[in-house]
């Protein structure tokens, strides 16, 4: 069965840099699309990055140019590089996959999560 897996998580403060990676397993993860969620305590989960089988890329508004997310098909991982990071960006960081057609809403499978939290 699908396996997802996230480390990387911790706390830093403002300003700081988190590089997160998750660890896929159980099914032909380079035919996946591959995203990173996240969900701040009495928030709405909310889609942070996200990354087609082919290497295509979006992210939501408020992370571009902070964020950058990237996949190593050969390790079956995938990564969020985090900079300049703000105490806005603090919450549960999830790694999700999807089969088909690559979006928010297609993503399938999920991790546990990782906490990111962030101070002023």
């Amino acid at each position: 069965q699908v396996q997802l897996v996230e480390s990387g998580g911790g706390s830093v403060q403002a300003g700081g840099s988190l590089r997160l990676s998750c660890a896929a397993s159980g099914y032909t993860y380079s035919n996946y699309c591959m995203g990173w969620v996240r969900q701040a305590p009495g928030k709405e989960r909310e889609g942070v990055a996200l990354i087609h089988s082919n290497g295509l890329t979006i992210y939501k508004d408020s992370v571009k140019g902070r964020f950058t997310i990237s996949r190593d098909n050969a390790k079956n991982t995938l990564y969020l590089r985090m900079i300049s990071l703000k105490p806005e960006d603090t919450a549960t960081y999830y790694c999700a996959a999807g089969a088909g057609f690559c979006s928010w809403d297609g993503l399938r499978y999920w991790g546990q999560g990782t906490q990111v939290t962030i101070s002023s």
